[in-house]
């Protein structure tokens, strides 16, 4: 441990997992091309919405026979819509490894109040035991659990013949893993994460298996307007082709445009794939010899190229009570704030006390690598601290 401030800071020292880092060279000029003060379904309103559905599907390697639509509240309204809309036909499993998985299960259980749900839960840094998923219920899941930093290493264990629907809110997967499409039936993600946009808009993508039951299924609960795809029994298509059930913000619109139109320009999806590999396997190598940290994630196979969870494993931190290692994580993240180093990095507050260092591919690598030497710095501070306390 070293008393010493590194010599070199992240140029961008934006590590939050949500909103997400902007991509690199981004500035407000670049939403100069906003549709401002016209409407969202006027011809040059509905292009915009088109295009962004197009450059989605392009960017992603979305089947040609999936719909995208765009929709309100961001991930969560996505995850939300699918869930009102598709499930209630069959049994359905529901996965759960970290907050959000659960927040699902609450609505599931609570609001919907299914009664045929099997949940299969894990604890923060596993996965459950994904042989016992039933391939003739229906499935809800995280692909990557954001506030365990837990994720599918592969679809391997969704049967291809399955019978239910798969549910896979994708929020902080999509642009930074692979997303086997022909497993999964209903996907859901929001622009404020991997590729940076801004908040309050989500996607959902929907497979010609989730169509059919839109079309063959009428839940037994009332939805909401905003929860509504479908007329006369019929899939609404035009929410496909960018007519959105409620206004959009068109400059948020023309900030996730740039995003993918970056994300096009750099290479597309394998490149984006890779650097958030590479920005995860810089944090790896340090805690591979970094003895007061660890990864939450228990399997190499199953931690997260995004958002990158650790905990402290120091004895005289590890051994305090719950609140006193939020106490040390918060001193931690408190310092690297004041220094302009790395903002917005402590855990989860539903997770164990740790760090979440985001790391998809609008991050650039020689941050990562400029970061961790303060990540020394900080815990080497706080631990001093504590020690005076002791």
């Amino acid at each position: 441990m070293t008393n010493v401030k590194p010599g070199v800071r992240p140029a961008v020292p934006h590590f939050s997992s949500g909103p997400c880092p902007k991509r690199p060279g981004w500035s407000l000029q670049t939403l100069t091309d906003a549709l401002l003060g016209r409407s969202h379904r006027s011809k040059a309103g509905k292009a915009k919405l088109k295009r962004a559905i197009e450059l989605t599907r392009e960017v992603l390697e979305i089947p040609a026979d999936y719909r995208i639509g765009i929709m309100p509240a961001s991930d969560t309204g996505a995850v939300e819509m699918a869930m009102w809309s598709l499930l209630g036909a069959r049994p359905v499993t529901m996965l759960a490894w970290e907050s959000f998985g659960e927040g699902w299960v609450t609505d599931v259980a609570k609001q919907l109040k299914l009664k045929d749900a099997t949940l299969l839960r894990a604890e923060y840094g596993a996965l459950p035991d994904l042989s016992k998923v039933d391939p003739k219920s229906d499935i809800v899941f995280t692909w990557n659990g954001t506030t365990s930093g837990v994720r599918v290493p592969d679809a391997d264990w969704i049967a291809a013949d399955r019978e239910g629907l798969t549910i896979c809110d994708a929020t902080s997967a999509a642009f930074a893993q692979p997303l086997d499409w022909a497993k999964l039936d209903a996907v859901t993600f929001s622009w404020q994460k991997a590729l940076g946009g801004e908040a309050a808009h989500g996607m959902l993508v929907l497979s010609p298996r989730a169509v059919a039951r839109l079309e063959s299924y009428q839940p037994a609960w009332p939805l909401p307007k905003l929860f509504r795809m479908t007329k006369g029994g019929k899939l609404n298509e035009g929410i496909f082709e960018g007519e959105t059930i409620n206004t959009p913000s068109m400059l948020c619109v023309e900030d996730y445009l740039d995003a993918l139109q970056w994300a096009k320009s750099v290479g597309g999806l394998r490149t984006l794939m890779g650097r958030a590999n590479a920005n995860a396997s810089v944090l790896m190598r340090w805690v591979s010899h970094t003895p007061w940290v660890a990864s939450l994630a228990q399997e190499e196979r199953t931690r997260s190229n995004t958002s990158v969870c650790l905990k402290i494993v120091a004895p005289e931190v590890a051994g305090l009570p719950a609140d006193a290692q939020w106490t040390f994580v918060r001193a931690m993240a408190a310092l690297l704030e004041k220094e302009g180093v790395a903002y917005d990095i402590a855990g989860h507050r539903d997770a164990p006390a740790g760090l979440r260092i985001w790391c998809g591919a609008t991050v650039e690598v020689r941050d990562v690598e400029a970061l961790v030497p303060w990540l020394d710095w900080a815990f080497a501070e706080a631990h001093a601290t504590l020690s005076k306390a002791a």
